[in-house]
């Protein structure tokens, strides 16, 4: 799971239904649980869910939702959002149900049963957290690993949110799952599934067990998506825009640019033939998701962004966010432990080894881009002191799996976002010892290589040899790394790691955003009111922003002849990153109740920060290996 931070972003703030009953569908085996969704009947923006299950051998079965998904790392009993679950026999009478926590119903006579219903609500209007970024309530779903319900426009469907499994005896969540969607006419389900049905209203798909249904998120919505082949894979994006601002059209370029690039880094690794592509946008002024970010499966991945955001914000965010999913490809659905493979839904038990399912994989959505070409040394440095800067702020001697095996309750739980920033920085001194070892010839590529091969999406390690196996393959150095700064407690010198690759500590020049000396200090406000964006009065403005003739006060009106307020400022944001010097710029402000025209070329402030930098030339050959091999 990828969560965006969005950092300018926390600055700114009907279609003909058909109506199927179960009852005319096909009959389907008994050995298999057969899940009916109506999306045809809304109810107070619940849909109704009716399972047909398999005879039982047992007297009595619970009924599950999940706890916990692969993926999220937190408890989000997806049980909370089910209502007035009922079961009933042959001739139609209830049977007697009892809830017996947040996600678990006990079914007396499973004997008996021939259907169970129930009503599903979605997650994303109940989000308490209101604002940008990544401001959301405590007991909120991550948008991503969450669900949309919104009558004849849009529903996504992930699906351990809809449908539950049973328990007994007999193991119930390994038998294979007939699931038939009754839709709009209107709503096309872009998914990697396969529907059996090719009617325009009733979508039919089977799967061979509870987690295959789980893995495979469906959105349903007007149709806007766009196909591309890469090396093989066929790639299906889908976009739900409310306002239709964004098309998939527009925004393919940079995901096709970003996927074909991953593909071309990871070369034989990756053997996917379908990927799915979700992206939904969300109108923040409404009841409507506000956790932003991603969330991997096998062969897709859901996406969640405000709607507001500019074309290209969006497709830098694409690059960044998609790219971390993708390559979760690798890790952890190509390389995991038994933890992941017999995942417990119920009562998770968590794997150690959350520095190479995430870390790695983020660190990988970095190096790609430089290996790749989409940035220069200089960012990809700079991206690892700013994670180095972020590590520092969280607890540096906390064991890594120990934090990886405990990440659902505290002190790890608020550890967690380690995993994005010294779990990357673990993954690079990982590849910068075998780069060094090998004389530039291997890295950490080769490694996830080697341990797809050994083991593969069919075949789990346990948990604890799984340091020794890294080690059989790379070098005793990995080993020994693993052991002090992984398992152990003590802080990772990263001087002494960039140093075997020529590179040392230097200052570095930084170019501010007009607006924005950093992201906690902005220069700029918004009036609740009037929606005005306004320079803030009574504080040091930069020189940018003064060689403009801006002055505390003024309102913003237009920038270059586009009209800004609050309901588009992070386009403002946006476009001055991108602003160069002595680009001519034209202002219309407000100052003093009375409108006013500037001009300038613009002189944009630079500051000169802690960053890193190749300056041992003897370590050349070395380096180009690590950034470019």
């Amino acid at each position: 799971m990828k969560k965006s931070v969005l950092s300018i972003a926390l600055v700114a703030l009907s279609f003909f239904n058909y109506s199927v009953q179960a009852s005319t569908l096909k009959p389907v085996s008994q050995k298999e649980v057969n899940v009916t969704i109506d999306l045809n009947k809304v109810k107070d923006d619940k849909v109704m869910v009716t399972i047909i299950p398999p005879s039982f051998s047992s007297k009595e079965v619970v009924f599950h939702l999940p706890k916990t998904v692969p993926g999220t790392y937190s408890e989000d009993n997806y049980g909370k959002y089910i209502d007035n679950l009922k079961a009933f026999d042959k001739k139609g009478k209830e049977l007697v149900t009892s809830k017996t926590d947040y996600n678990s119903w006990t079914l007396p006579n499973a004997k008996s049963i021939a259907k169970i219903t129930y009503w599903v609500n979605d997650t994303y209007d109940t989000e308490k957290g209101r604002g940008y970024g990544m401001n959301k309530g405590k007991e909120d779903i991550f948008s991503p690993a969450g669900t949309n319900i919104l009558e004849a426009k849009n529903f996504m469907l992930n699906n351990y949110a809809f449908v539950g499994f049973f328990e007994d005896k007999t193991a119930l969540t390994e038998m294979p799952y007939h699931l038939t969607i009754l839709h709009p006419a209107g709503l096309y389900g872009a998914t990697s599934l396969i529907d059996e049905d090719k009617s325009d209203f009733v979508d039919v798909f089977h799967v061979d067990r509870y987690f295959e249904l789980t893995d495979n998120p469906i959105m349903y919505s007007r149709p806007d998506f766009e196909k591309f082949t890469v090396d093989g894979m066929e790639v299906l994006f889908s976009v739900y825009s409310p306002s239709g601002v964004h098309t998939s059209k527009a925004l393919l370029p940079y995901l096709e640019k970003t996927m074909r690039a991953q593909k071309a880094f990871m070369g034989s690794i990756n053997t996917n033939k379908r990927y799915t592509v979700l992206l939904y946008l969300s109108n923040i002024k409404e009841k409507d998701a506000m956790g932003f970010g991603a969330l991997e499966h096998h062969t897709s991945t859901t996406v969640v962004f405000p709607e507001m955001m500019s074309e290209e914000a969006l497709g830098e965010q694409i690059k960044d966010v998609v790219s971390h999913e993708f390559f979760h490809t690798i890790t952890p659905l190509s390389i995991h432990s038994k933890e992941i493979q017999y995942f417990d839904y119920s009562n998770p038990k968590m794997s150690e080894h959350l520095w190479m399912y995430e870390g790695v994989t983020e660190y990988f959505a970095n190096l790609f881009q430089i290996n790749q070409g989409l940035i220069d040394p200089e960012e990809f440095y700079g991206r690892m002191a700013t994670k180095i800067e972020n590590a520092s702020t969280l607890n540096d001697t906390m064991s890594f799996t120990k934090m990886s095996k405990n990440v659902l309750v505290e002190p790890y739980k608020s550890q967690y976002l380690n995993v994005y920033e010294k779990g990357a920085l673990i993954g690079m001194c990982i590849d910068i010892i075998i780069r060094e070892k090998s004389n530039g010839e291997r890295g950490i590529l080769d490694l996830m290589k080697k341990l797809s091969k050994e083991y593969g999406v069919d075949k789990p390690f346990n948990d604890d040899e799984l340091f020794s196996k890294v080690t059989q393959l790379t070098y005793p150095e990995v080993g020994e790394f693993l052991k002090t700064y992984v398992a152990g407690g003590k802080p990772i010198p990263y001087d002494e790691y960039f140093a075997k690759m020529g590179v040392t500590k230097s200052k570095v020049t930084q170019t501010e955003n007009a607006f924005l000396k950093d992201v906690s200090t902005p220069y700029i406000t918004v009036n609740g009111v009037t929606k005005e964006i306004m320079i803030i009065p009574g504080i040091d403005l930069s020189d940018t922003l003064i060689n403009l003739g801006l002055k505390g006060g003024d309102v913003i009106k237009e920038v270059n002849g586009k009209a800004y307020n609050v309901d588009n400022l992070l386009d403002l944001l946006t476009m001055a990153q991108l602003w160069k010097n002595d680009e001519l710029i034209n202002l219309k402000i407000k100052r003093d109740g009375a409108d006013k025209l500037l001009s300038g070329k613009l002189k944009l402030t630079t500051t000169e920060v802690s960053g890193y930098e190749l300056t041992d030339t003897s370590k050349q050959k070395l380096n180009d290996a690590w950034l470019k091999g």
